[in-house]
């Protein structure tokens, strides 16, 4: 398997209703969108996919789904982390089973386990699966940063394949990239504001969350950072900040599920409770940020 290009990290499709199960339809609706402009990948059960408020058989559930809907297309990268080791091992093993291709470890939350804890959690995760394991460092959420020195210990083994990383911190981009130069491991940039330096320095991917909604502008970024062409990507760069400029409206992935029901993509429904729903004028500005991408009518 190949990691490459435009990864989206997909938002969990809910229905708007009192249960907020799952929904298929839209699930899929999504996933064709985002294939048919040229994504390389779908992670599902991220940050973005609120794997933190899903229950597991849920989660399995809609792997299966995804993993069915991608139909090989792409690759899919399956979000597996948990607090506990037992539970990342349980959940990985499952997710090898009905078909991932990678997964994606998140460190635990709200445990500050020393780097020890941490090496021994990795090592047992990746020795429970054959599968590629894609690290995932995302201290502002996690209060757990995934220190270079760890990083470059976890490299050696054998199915880890990378890491994706999602701090914003140009000095642990760096620090990481010079491990995926020294190693057979690789870099996945996080940080949607910072893809074209991350690939300056050698990331072969990102996972873009803001490609739920703005994907051509992300897949051209790619593509123009792969050609060399600085003008158009220095361009598309910034295009970015403009859908980044009002992800601060709500809690995460609220503005995001909205902007893509907005921009005609898929009903991907509301966060999860306790996320509320947005108020008409955040709508209003949601609206405005789709015009500038003509998304918008």
């Amino acid at each position: 398997m190949k990691i490459e290009g435009i990864i989206t990290p997909i938002v969990t499709p809910f229905y708007d209703d009192a249960d907020q199960n799952i929904n298929y339809e839209a699930t899929e609706a999504l996933i064709n969108h985002l294939i048919d402009h040229g994504v390389k990948g779908i992670f599902i059960l991220g940050s973005n996919g609120e794997f933190h408020v899903i229950d597991e058989d849920e989660k399995i559930a809609f792997a299966k789904k995804v993993i069915e809907i991608v139909n090989k297309r792409v690759p899919v990268y399956v979000g597996t982390g948990a607090c506990s080791t037992k539970a990342t091992v349980r959940l990985s093993k499952k997710m090898e089973e009905i078909g991932a291709d990678a997964l994606s470890v998140i460190t635990p939350y709200f445990l500050k386990p020393t780097n020890e804890n941490l090496y021994a959690h990795y090592k047992e995760v990746a020795e429970s699966v054959s599968l590629p394991i894609i690290l995932y460092n995302i201290p502002k959420a996690t209060g757990c940063p995934l220190d270079p020195e760890l990083v470059d210990r976890l490299a050696d083994i054998p199915n880890i394949a990378g890491i994706k990383d999602s701090s914003g911190n140009v000095d642990t981009l760096n620090a990481y990239a010079k491990i995926a130069k020294e190693k057979d491991f690789e870099l996945l940039v996080g940080s949607d504001s910072k893809i074209s330096y991350a690939y300056g320095i050698g990331a072969v991917a990102a996972v873009a969350g803001t490609s739920n909604v703005i994907v051509d502008v992300l897949v051209g970024l790619d593509k123009a950072l792969h050609d060399g062409d600085t003008e158009t990507a220095e361009k598309l760069q910034k295009d970015i900040d403009v859908l980044r400029g009002v992800l601060g409206l709500g809690t995460v992935p609220s503005v995001m599920k909205r902007a893509t029901e907005l921009a005609g993509i898929a009903q991907v429904g509301p966060a999860r409770k306790p996320v509320q729903k947005l108020s008409q004028e955040d709508d209003e500005k949601i609206k405005t940020m789709l015009k500038y991408y003509h998304l918008y009518e």
